[in-house]
């Protein structure tokens, strides 16, 4: 099971999810279609720098893996205090 998810995150199409995420994420931002605070983009965001994370690490980019961990990081926080103010 390791194994397949292993070489599915080295597959380069992860790569291309990752970056087509965060770059939907920016372009709808830009136009003011979405919010960089709300939930859509931040899981855009969190789950394309997830990705891009994984990868980084697997094939041992650790510049772009601090990167994304921080990208991923940052989502994932405003998640959870959007999430925190709604109750």
């Amino acid at each position: 099971m390791f194994d397949a998810l292993s070489d599915l995150a080295h597959h380069e199409g992860v790569a291309y999810l990752g970056m087509i995420l965060i770059l939907s994420a920016f372009f709808l931002e830009t136009r003011d279609i979405l919010h960089s605070k709300a939930a859509t983009y931040l899981c855009l965001m969190a789950t394309g720098a997830g990705l891009l994370a994984i990868r980084a690490f697997l094939i041992e980019e650790w510049a772009f893996f601090i990167l994304e961990v921080a990208w991923f990081a940052a989502a994932v926080l405003g998640l959870w205090t959007t999430k925190s103010n709604d109750d």
